[in-house]
């Protein structure tokens, strides 16, 4: 086997990829497909998209793979009913045989009659206990009932049950005379008010709860149950009230009325239970034993099933040649793979002795993208992914979103203390990642868990941010000398100002906190902050735009998008930026002037240009001006430039050709190797017969015509767009400020509300508070700053991705690189 080539990164921009072409004969292409499944690099294009479901070749062989499935999931739900694990440790699959996978077909169908015919024999002797135990109890209610009456009762009472058993004495009751059963408890009261109504309380009732609740298949639980008796006259009466009970899911019994002949009936009950619990037991042993043998081996035969049925699936969407000897297969694969498939198909064919043919062929179809990741960027992928699929070979934004995700989200949610919370919960996920990923977890935990790098490095982040904003719970730091000192003789009532002795070492000096203009001071030094990190992101994701420009080699969209949109901005925000940065050079105390406000500067730049009322620097007043005109002038470049070209292009074409037209971007992946041909004429002919087939979301080029009044059209949208996107995203940017400064303020609530109150009290009731307020304090501070606050700052630095930066650049629209695999096929089951 020849070496294995180097593998592209494919993080920055997707992998090449190659359009190749599988010719296999009949006999080997179920171990061919095995094969070419396990190296889960070819995605598979659909050549029967125009044929149904049921008229294609193995629709009998996937019909009982379904079945299997039936079965299997039936065999789960057993398991799972009592409790009875299935074990889930790895299995080393190798290409089963053809007779392997039918014996496994007829010995699951045997469990499955198995399974059946004792899962229903003990259901069925569920239901006889079920009705025998509530026979038993409302036996037992009826004697207590009776043996008590004369004890109990009135004088009303007993007259009236001494009429309605028609002269029976008190021992000696006719059974016809009253109706019993057994009811759901939360009926008694609905049974005891439609009786009343119905015979207008012309009878006597009697309750009391069962001394155990009795299973309800009905409602797949356990239920609370009550025994009624109830007195009343004449046949037609009693058989009413046996409807309405009936209707109320009653069991209606017939209790013998006298105490000798309810003795009786008591006793053979009780036998009955007795012979019937021991048949049930063995039933159950015998129900569970077979289960239990089961689920030893229930994962590794669902396993091999769905990969059967997988390779089924791939084989449905290839198509036969003529004489139906050999299957031909058309997929897309990374180039750099295309030698390992080979050499993979060339070993199988080498020790059977049939040949399997592969070709490269050249095409105009666009390809899928293929971004490769691991268990680090998997997730950062993700969330790109969930906003748009990239187009093929355009910069993927799932590499910087790597560094910047994290670093937005740190400076909303900038503490040293609730960036180590979500460090350690992030870290306790990546240490145990082998035993996690066996688990079954649930939805939120599982989310949670994909992205464990993520919040490890958003943890990472906020202690950084936290370190610089000097915060920590609230509360601040004094890691190095700070550059403010106070004065030590001052009369209470007078304001104090602080006198500058330096400058502190790194972040925010600790000295601020706690002064009356502390929250001035952090409101304003985040806002501007806010704007500054808006305007590189933005500046830095813009130049992606000409990274792809240049790559594509579109001239025409650096000379007409890129270069006036980036003088637009720039002469309009990257102005604002620099004026914030110069402002914070200056030491507006020393030259003894008061720090100008750019607000105003930047509203009077296009109410009044040219006036500067106050000036940061000498000179100020021309710059605005000059920057004025730069951006005027790049809205009608925006607007003009790229329609003008394209309609010189097309009139030229139209003089060539005699009609608009557009030319295909022929994209060629000429790709030689040994082993492997190429062979242009047969994907000539296939691309003719195929030429309408799309899977998976890839259709072949549709080069549409475009007149000038289309593209026009698009570019006026487009520049509108961008001009007004540059003062909506820019603005949108203070969202940092704005959740940076809430988390801060409800960080300080917390703390002065709970366990700051702790700090007063001595003694015993000290040592009570301090305990009762910082698990207080603890848990809320999880609760709501951790994971409430948490969660709203990632959304917002996901819409600060999607909307602010990827807009910039991102054009999208591309399909996702879905290879054929054997991966995670029972993810949704187990």
């Amino acid at each position: 086997m020849a070496d294995r080539e180097e593998k592209e990164e494919a993080v920055f921009r997707s992998a090449d990829m190659s359009l190749v072409q599988l010719y296999i004969p009949t006999e080997v292409s179920r171990a061919i497909v095995y094969k070419v499944g396990q190296l889960n690099v070819l995605q598979f294009r659909d050549l029967n998209s125009k044929v149904t479901e049921f008229q294609r070749s193995f629709v009998k062989e996937l019909r009982k793979l379904d079945n299997v499935e039936r079965q299997f999931r039936l065999f789960k739900k057993e398991l799972d009913f009592r409790d009875i694990h299935i074990k889930l440790y790895p299995y080393e699959f190798s290409i089963p045989q053809q007779s392997d996978i039918d014996e496994l077909v007829e010995n699951s169908q045997l469990l499955e009659d198995r399974v059946v015919q004792l899962r229903d024999s003990v259901d069925t002797l569920h239901n006889n206990e079920n009705y025998l135990k509530q026979l038993r109890y409302t036996i037992r209610a009826v004697d207590r009932f009776f043996n008590v009456e004369g004890e109990r009762t009135t004088s009303e009472e007993s007259a009236l049950l001494s009429e309605l058993e028609h002269g029976a004495t008190s021992h000696v009751h006719s059974a016809s005379s009253f109706i019993s059963g057994v009811i759901d408890t939360e009926k008694i009261g609905v049974l005891q008010q439609i009786l009343w109504r119905t015979l207008r309380g012309n009878m006597y009732y009697h309750s009391e709860a069962l001394e155990e609740e009795i299973y309800d298949a009905k409602h797949n639980a356990f239920v609370p149950k009550s025994s009624f008796i109830i007195f009343s006259h004449g046949s037609m009466i009693h058989d009413r009230i046996k409807k309405i009970c009936e209707s109320l899911d009653a069991i209606i019994f017939d209790i013998e009325g006298s105490a000798e002949d309810r003795l009786k009936q008591l006793s053979k009950t009780n036998i009955k239970l007795n012979d019937l619990s021991t048949i049930l037991s063995e039933s159950e042993n015998a129900l569970t034993s077979e289960l239990i043998a089961i689920s030893h081996d229930l994962y590794k035969w669902w396993e091999l099933i769905a990969r059967e049925k997988a390779v089924y699936q791939t084989m449905n969407m290839c198509d036969y040649d003529g004489g139906r000897k050999t299957l031909v297969c058309e997929g897309w694969t990374p180039t750099d793979s295309i030698q390992d498939l080979n050499n993979t198909i060339q070993d199988y064919d080498q020790a059977q002795a049939i040949p399997t043919i592969l070709n490269v062929l050249n095409t105009n179809k666009t390809p899928p993208t293929c971004n490769r990741t691991n268990k680090f960027t998997y997730a950062f992928q993700s969330i790109c992914d969930a906003y748009g699929v990239a187009k093929y070979k355009e910069i993927n934004p799932g590499l910087p979103t790597i560094i910047t995700f994290p670093f937005m989200f740190a400076i909303m949610f900038g503490d040293m203390g609730h960036g180590f919370i979500v460090f350690l919960a992030a870290l306790a996920m990546v240490l145990n990642e082998k035993r996690l990923d066996g688990m079954k977890k649930d939805e939120i935990f599982d989310m949670a868990y994909t992205g464990r790098y993520i919040l490890l490095l958003m943890g990472i982040f906020s202690m950084y941010t936290g370190f610089i904003y000097n915060d920590i719970f609230s509360r601040t730091m004094t890691f190095f000398p700070s550059g403010w000192e106070w004065p030590e003789n001052f009369k209470l009532g007078e304001t104090i100002v602080a006198k500058s002795v330096g400058t502190y070492i790194f972040g925010l000096d600790p000295a601020w906190h706690g002064t009356e203009n502390a929250l001035l001071f952090s409101n304003s030094y985040k806002m501007k902050l806010s704007i500054l990190m808006g305007f590189i992101h933005m500046t830095y994701s813009y130049f992606f735009a000409l990274a792809n420009f240049l790559y594509f080699d579109s001239v025409i969209d650096i000379v007409g998008n890129f270069i006036p949109g980036l003088l637009f901005m720039q002469s309009i925000f990257g102005y604002l930026s620099l004026c914030i940065v110069y402002k914070w050079t200056v030491d507006w105390f020393a030259v003894g002037k008061q720090p100008p406000g750019l607000l105003n500067m930047l509203i009077s730049m296009f109410l009044s240009p040219g006036t500067v009322e106050e000036p940061l620097f000498a000179g100020q007043a021309l710059i605005p001006i000059v920057m004025l005109i730069i951006a005027l002038i790049c809205v009608p470049w925006l607007l003009l430039v790229k329609p003008l070209y394209l309609k010189r292009q097309l009139d030229r074409k139209a003089k060539t050709h005699g009609a608009y037209s557009q030319l295909p971007n022929d994209g060629e992946n000429n790709v030689d190797g040994e082993g492997f041909v190429f062979d242009n004429e047969s994907n000539n002919e296939n691309n003719n017969n195929n030429e309408d087939v799309a899977d998976n979301g890839e259709e072949d080029e549709d080069h549409e015509e475009h007149g000038f009044g289309d593209i026009m059209i698009h570019q006026v949208i487009h520049t509108i767009e961008f001009c007004l996107n540059c003062v909506s995203h820019t603005a949108s940017y203070l969202r940092l400020w704005a959740l940076s400064l809430a988390h801060a303020q409800l960080s300080t609530v917390l703390w002065s509300m709970t366990i700051s109150k702790a700090f007063g009290p001595t003694g015993l009731m000290g040592v009570i508070a301090v305990v009762f307020l910082f698990a207080m304090w603890f848990v809320l501070s999880v609760c709501i700053l951790v994971v409430m606050e948490g969660t709203s700052a990632m959304l917002h630095s996901l819409r600060l991705h999607w909307v602010e930066s990827m807009s910039k650049y991102f054009e999208g629209g591309g399909a996702m690189y879905e290879p054929f695999g054997f991966v995670g096929l029972l993810d949704n089951v187990f």
